[in-house]
């Protein structure tokens, strides 16, 4: 075996290595919460390269809004998808989007963005 060969096993094995720890090893996720105040909370959250952070907590029973700030003008972050709100907005149009979201039971609303790539939720506790 020549040294090319033993060079392109290593670097195969290292690319494989990664690939593994991409799509299965566990991965540090930003969580927020939301700041309470006069009667009611609001969370931020960063659309840039995917969402900072991808998960909000609320707290159960207290009105809330999450604004989505852009500062990526990708199209597949353009729009944020709340399925079960039946909400799809555009980001593009300003550049802070709030979105209203009901705290009245405690559950998880999941988001993406348009094209289903990047993903975050908001948890009611």
């Amino acid at each position: 075996m020549g040294i090319s060969q033993i060079i392109t096993l290593v670097v195969a094995i290292l690319l494989i290595g990664f690939i593994l720890w991409w799509f299965f090893g566990k991965h540090q996720e930003a969580v927020g919460t939301a700041a309470v105040e006069q009667g009611s909370q609001e969370a931020n959250i960063v659309v840039k390269g995917g969402y900072s952070p991808s998960t909000i907590v609320l707290k159960q029973g207290v009105p809330a809004k999450v604004n989505f700030d852009m500062k990526d003008s990708t199209a597949c972050l353009s729009h944020v998808v709340f399925e079960q709100l039946g909400v799809n907005k555009d980001l593009t149009k300003q550049k802070v989007t709030t979105i209203d979201i009901p705290t009245d039971k405690k559950g998880t609303y999941n988001f993406a963005c348009g094209m289903d790539m990047f993903h975050g939720k908001v948890i009611v506790k």
